[in-house]
């Protein structure tokens, strides 16, 4: 995305905050590629029969953007980590869902990605890393953040210390403890 897309996104975004929505429409095609993207990369973690495809989670997520009417957009990156953040919840459901269905078999597994330094031919269920995520967040909810925008946000230290308000060297130093953290728990310890 160029600077100049990246410009006419947060520009919607803020004008979508104070209320226009026509902005949302406007809005839409800018981030809708790269979106599917983020969808994508997602579901090619999931299993073979997964039901969802790129465009439906996407479709998904505008449905839970159009609920929210409150938010205060400040930034392009903010908006994807929102999304990232969303997906991920959505995927969860799912996943909850179907293995709800199968009374606890074909649990959707996914491993983990490079980014996280851990094999990707390593699987890991997509409930345990839920999990996982959600006693790390009760340990220190900056690292479960930080967690959240780079694996699945995808955004950089930069975007991610710009989203958090902190300073780069502080959010590395997180992202590196949280890494080592999520990959003993997810190996029992």
């Amino acid at each position: 995305m160029s600077e100049i897309d990246r410009q006419e996104v947060t520009a919607n975004l803020l004008a979508w905050s104070d209320g226009d929505q026509g902005a949302l429409a406007k809005l839409m095609p800018l981030v809708t590629r790269e979106l599917r993207d983020v969808a994508r990369a997602f579901l090619s973690q999931e299993r073979s029969n997964h039901t969802l495809q790129p465009t439906a989670l996407v479709n998904e997520l505008y449905l839970r953007l159009v609920e929210r009417r409150k938010v205060r957009w400040e930034s392009r990156a903010q908006f994807f980590a929102f999304a990232a953040e969303n997906m991920r919840r959505i995927l969860v459901d799912h996943a909850r869902a179907h293995r709800a269905s199968k009374r606890g078999s074909g649990v959707a597994k996914v491993p983990l990605i490079e980014a996280m330094g851990i094999a990707e031919s390593q699987e890991v269920e997509l409930i345990a890393l839920d999990d996982a995520l959600r006693t790390l967040s009760e340990r220190s909810p900056v690292q479960s953040r930080i967690i959240e925008l780079r694996c699945f946000g995808g955004l950089s230290l930069e975007e991610t210390a710009s989203v958090l308000g902190m300073a780069e060297r502080t959010v590395s130093r997180h992202w590196t403890a949280a890494r080592a953290w999520l990959f003993r728990e997810l190996e029992g310890g």
